[in-house]
C-alpha cells in the first residue's frame, strides 16, 4: 500500500485465503460447548450468477471432483455426487453440499473444493461466501449460519429467528462472535454482516 492509500484511507482488498476454512471444525467444538449449537451437515458457497458453458464445464468439474474424493475415500455416493445448484428468490446461485453432521471437516474439504474450482475457472470476482449450517440452542429449533465472505476473508454469524419472517437473532449472533473470537476471524464491521434470507441448507 502507497502512501497515498494511506492519507486517502485507501485500503487493500484482503487476499482470499480458503484455507481459512479449515478453522471451522475446531470452532464447531467451541459453540457445541458454549451454545449447543451443532452442524447440521450441510454447507453451500454462493456467487453471483453465472451462465454459459464455461460455467457448466466448471459445475461438472466439481462434481467429479467431489466424487473422486467420496470413492478414493471408499464413501458411499452421495446426492448428486455431493453437490447441488440451486438459485435463490434474489437471483443468486449456490452450490449446495451434503454430508452427515459428525463429517464437518469432509464438508468444510468439499467446500474449499467448490472455492478452489470455481477460483480456478475464472469465476473468483463472482463469488460471495461460503456458510455452514448449525442448529439447536437451548429451544432446539434455533439456526445459524457461520459465513465466511470470500473477498473479506472473514467469518459471521447469521441467526434467522424460527418462525418470523426476514428476522434475525442478534443476541444470538452477537454471543457467538464472542465465543468465536479465538477460532475464527470474525468481520469487525457489522454493516457486513449480511442476512441471507433463505439461505439453502440453513
Amino acid at each position: 500500500m502507497g502512501l497515498l492509500d494511506v492519507l486517502l484511507g485507501r485500503t487493500k482488498p484482503v487476499p482470499p485465503d480458503l484455507d481459512r476454512l479449515f478453522a471451522l471444525p475446531s470452532a464447531a467444538v467451541t459453540l457445541e460447548a458454549a451454545a449447543s449449537l451443532t452442524p447440521t451437515g450441510t454447507g453451500a458457497v454462493c456467487f453471483a450468477s453465472v451462465e454459459g458453458a464455461a460455467f457448466d464445464d466448471v459445475r461438472r468439474e466439481v462434481r467429479a471432483l467431489l466424487k473422486a474424493d467420496t470413492d478414493a475415500a471408499g464413501g458411499e455416493e452421495r446426492d448428486a455426487a455431493g453437490v447441488e445448484a440451486v438459485r435463490d428468490e434474489y437471483g443468486y446461485s449456490w452450490l449446495v453440499c451434503r454430508r452427515r453432521p459428525q463429517e464437518l471437516p469432509d464438508l468444510v474439504g468439499d467446500l474449499h473444493t467448490v472455492n478452489s474450482a470455481l477460483e480456478g475457472g475464472g469465476f473468483g470476482p463472482q463469488l460471495l461466501c461460503s456458510m455452514v449450517g448449525f442448529r439447536g440452542g437451548d429451544d432446539r429449533e434455533r439456526r445459524l449460519g457461520l459465513v465466511y465472505l470470500y473477498k473479506r476473508g472473514t467469518f459471521y454469524p447469521f441467526a434467522p429467528l424460527p418462525g418470523e419472517a426476514d428476522r434475525r437473532d442478534n443476541a444470538l449472533e452477537l454471543r457467538v462472535r464472542a465465543v468465536l473470537a479465538e477460532d475464527l476471524r470474525i468481520e469487525p464491521d457489522l454493516r457486513r454482516w449480511f442476512p441471507l434470507w433463505g439461505a439453502p441448507g440453513l
